[in-house]
């Protein structure tokens, strides 16, 4: 049975994933805990990752890509280097569309930021990930 890729279940499975590519992570944060969800640390560098899961309705898929967009850049604050939006893969189904309608303003955010990162997570065994640009969502 597949399981719903909620952000708890989203994370676990990046977390899986990079544990086994060797990074040092952060722990978990506690229930109404804030802050960043996942900082990973390799090889000198240095992750400040957060996690959306993937919500059936497209309007409460824009809110939370929108919230957790703004939880990312907030990082810089903190020292962030490397910011990284982690969604599950099923939710890049409509990111090229996202990134077209938003046109000139997806490309500027990305010009502006070119540290941020989108990685889409697959939630099913295998897990894996695979990392992309901001700006590479455009057509």
């Amino acid at each position: 049975m597949e399981q719903t890729p909620t952000n708890e279940y989203t994370e676990n499975c990046l977390r899986e994933c990079l544990k086994q590519e060797g990074f040092n992570l952060s722990r978990r944060r506690g229930m109404g805990e804030t802050g960043v969800d996942i900082v990973a640390k390799k090889d000198g560098k240095e992750y400040y990752i957060e996690v959306i899961g993937f919500k059936k309705s497209p309007p409460q898929r824009t809110k939370d890509f929108c919230v957790v967009f703004f939880g990312a850049i907030s990082r810089f604050k903190d020292g962030a280097k490397n910011i990284v939006i982690a969604i599950p893969e099923r939710f890049g189904n409509g990111l090229h569309q996202r990134a077209n309608h938003y046109g000139e303003g997806w490309e500027r955010i990305g010009n502006t930021f070119p540290e941020l990162e989108i990685w889409l997570v697959c939630c099913e065994e295998p897990y894996s990930y695979k990392k992309t640009k901001w700006n590479a969502w455009l057509s």
